[in-house]
């Protein structure tokens, strides 16, 4: 595993929609570790390949429960995502992003959604995630799709050192 180097703005790639994965491979899931391993040293909740200059469909999420934190975290894989459905409900939060360091914006987003994607092998699947969960998936997708929650955010501001959520 490498840690790779996580891209800024206003990098290019950050801009770009990113092509779908074809290949699940060795390589692929060399790239999903070295992403997982860049993702915790950051530290993030999730981090997509464009955000280490990637231009793949890719994105990686590790989250826990956010009632109780004694419950292990739970790391997703999820190539080539789609949201297929969301909720009409929605909710706003406070968002950062590893690639738009020092800055946070509120962010209103579908309060469930559920995600389409492949794992590492190409193995289909769907999720359906709510509140924090739903939040990062919906983040993380939008950087395949070129998107910064900068994009999405009423307002952007400094943060103070405890409330920057990066995600």
């Amino acid at each position: 595993m490498t840690l790779r180097e996580i891209k800024t703005f206003p990098n290019d790639v950050l801009r770009r929609k990113a092509k779908p994965v074809e290949n699940f491979d060795d390589d692929l899931r060399s790239l999903v570790d070295d992403m997982v391993e860049t993702m915790r040293e950051a530290p993030g909740v999730g981090l997509a390949a464009p955000q280490i200059g990637i231009s793949k469909q890719l994105i990686v999420v590790e989250f826990g429960d956010e009632e109780d934190e004694a419950i292990p975290k739970q790391l997703y894989v999820v190539a080539n995502p789609e949201i297929t459905s969301q909720s009409a409900e929605t909710a706003s939060g406070i968002e950062g992003c590893l690639s738009v360091p020092g800055v946070v914006g509120e962010v209103d987003r579908a309060s469930v959604v559920t995600v389409k994607g492949q794992d590492a092998y190409g193995k289909k699947f769907k999720i359906r995630a709510s509140g924090w969960l739903a939040r990062i998936f919906q983040h993380e997708i939008d950087h395949v799709n070129g998107v910064l929650y900068t994009d999405r955010a009423e307002n952007l501001w400094q943060p103070e050192d405890d409330e920057e959520e990066s995600i």
